[in-house]
């Protein structure tokens, strides 16, 4: 249970974290499990945001795709996250330029930019009450920072045609977001947020109604590769041509390919009263944010006017016993007019990060594929990602071996020292960023 994700900080088997985003989400009753012996075209492991886009994707073409969920749909990453629906990578296009070339970066920038329409799409069409609104800020703390920002956004504008990108300077970017702290930003508006456990639920629904097949509380203990291939629950057993692996930071080490590229780490979010009298102190426009620490701070705020700050203060499995200090304290640091509001929610959730911070995407047999590893870039790479293994399983591979062409090697000794090694240098970067380094 140590290493395993699935049991290591949700006591309750089945439950949502205490999260506002559970408080406002309407769940649906559970799902009947796995039980006994059953067949399918594919076998999807997880019901996040990338298994059930490979399942309404697969469904609608006539297959019959059975996802197997540990716990409910939406119960991991999908559910906790920022819900911010972000452009690009974490490296920017010229870095990608130079790693795989100018035709594979123009290739996979494409994938993102259909990736955030796909999501908008199905908000405006199937998922309202997700609530897309536009808008992802990006505060720098030093000069070269705000430079680099600048530069990147005047690449994407001139030979990505990509204009949603406002540079602003320290004053411009101070009456956007009102910290004492940043040097200066850009503002994407081509970029979002949303709620997103709101935004899973409905993709659920969407993909049984294409036809496809959810199990919850389903953890999948073995896979035995081969044709058909054969994954094995605690009271049931799937033969399937096809496996999508999609479980990402929850996901047991079930194949050491990808256990080996993929590093579970923690990421925790508060949630505050309303504030509905003070929250333009905070934000000019109703916009989420993040900024330039390695150990990333992200907010923005909710419908009903609670801020939302969250960040990444756990370089282990487990979760600390105090989830809300670190975040008050970084909470008041960036924003001390907003000293006194009530923390009302704090909860935490994992995702997986690679040793480039960029999504893996692999064939790890002939008839088995994994996505993952999006390192905080997954509310709309995760959907994409689940659409290009589909399409590939239907025939059609050209966004799967594009986004597989991302460099994601291995973790220095693998998965059993990915995480000490994660540890130290996650450790050495939040001290650079308490330094100002």
């Amino acid at each position: 249970m140590a290493r395993d994700p699935l049991r290591r900080n949700d006591p309750v088997p089945g439950a949502y974290p205490a999260s506002w985003y559970a408080a406002t989400a309407q769940a649906h009753d559970p799902r009947a499990p796995l039980q006994g012996a059953h067949r399918a075209d594919v076998a999807i492991v997880g019901a996040g945001y990338t298994g059930l886009w490979a399942a309404k994707t697969l469904a609608e073409r006539g297959l019959k795709p059975v996802v197997l969920e540990a716990h409910r749909v939406g119960w991991g990453a999908s559910g906790r996250n920022g819900g911010q629906v972000g452009t690009g990578f974490n490296w920017h296009q010229k870095k990608l330029e130079a790693r795989i070339g100018r035709d594979a970066a123009r290739a996979v920038w494409e994938v993102c930019e259909e990736g955030k329409r796909q999501l908008r799409d199905f908000i405006a069409a199937e998922a309202t009450e997700a609530h897309y609104l536009p808008g992802v800020a990006h505060g720098e703390y030093s000069p070269a920072e705000a430079r680099e920002s600048r530069e990147n956004a005047e690449h994407l504008a001139t030979h990505y045609g990509y204009d949603q990108i406002e540079v602003m300077d320290r004053d411009r970017f101070r009456d956007l977001v009102k910290s004492p702290l940043y040097v200066g930003g850009v503002l994407d508006r081509g970029a979002g947020h949303i709620h997103p456990l709101r935004y899973a639920l409905a993709l659920a629904k969407a993909a049984e109604r294409a036809g496809a097949v959810i199990h919850e509380g389903s953890i999948v203990l073995d896979i035995e590769k081969g044709q058909p291939a054969i994954l094995r629950t605690k009271d049931g057993e799937l033969r399937a041509d096809h496996v999508i692996l999609a479980g990402n930071g929850y996901m047991p080490d079930l194949e050491p390919q990808v256990a080996a590229r993929v590093m579970p780490i923690n990421s925790f979010i508060g949630a505050t009263e309303p504030v509905p009298d003070r929250w333009q102190d905070v934000l000019a426009e109703d916009i989420a944010v993040a900024d330039s620490k390695f150990v990333v701070n992200y907010y923005r705020f909710s419908e009903d006017r609670r801020f939302l700050f969250g960040g990444r203060e756990s370089y282990t499995l487990g979760f600390p016993k105090d989830i809300g200090g670190p975040l008050r304290k970084r909470l008041a640091d960036l924003f001390p007019q907003l000293t006194g509001a009530k923390i009302e929610h704090v909860w935490g959730g994992t995702l997986g990060i690679t040793m480039t911070r960029l999504p893996l995407l692999l064939r790890v047999a002939p008839n088995i594929l994994s996505g993952g590893g999006f390192s905080g870039h997954g509310v709309a790479l995760s959907g994409i990602s689940g659409r290009a293994m589909a399409e590939a399983i239907l025939g059609q591979a050209g966004r799967f071996d594009a986004l597989s062409l991302l460099p994601t090697p291995r973790f220095p000794g693998g998965a059993l020292a990915r995480g000490p090694l994660l540890t130290l240098a996650m450790s050495w970067y939040a001290m650079r960023d308490r330094l100002g380094v």
